[in-house]
């Protein structure tokens, strides 16, 4: 079931690939200052993280929050 969503720009991008977005963007040390989770502090690797993210909506939402934050 696919809904449209044009207001948000992230709409059908997976998880996964925004995490990797992320990493090559940034690398995990600054993540971890940028979203203030465990999962980019503590010995931080891709299936630690999307396992957090999966698992908890707010990692999830700090991370998106994040992406619109550093787009500039």
């Amino acid at each position: 079931m696919s809904t449209e969503q044009p207001n948000n720009p992230l709409h059908g991008i997976k998880l996964a690939t925004m995490l990797e977005e992320l990493y090559l963007e940034y690398g995990w040390e600054e993540l971890g200052n940028i979203i203030n989770i465990n999962a980019f502090k503590n010995n931080p690797t891709y299936k630690s993280s999307l396992k957090f993210f999966k698992n908890n909506s707010l990692g999830e939402r700090k991370s998106r929050e994040s992406v619109f934050k550093n787009d500039d």
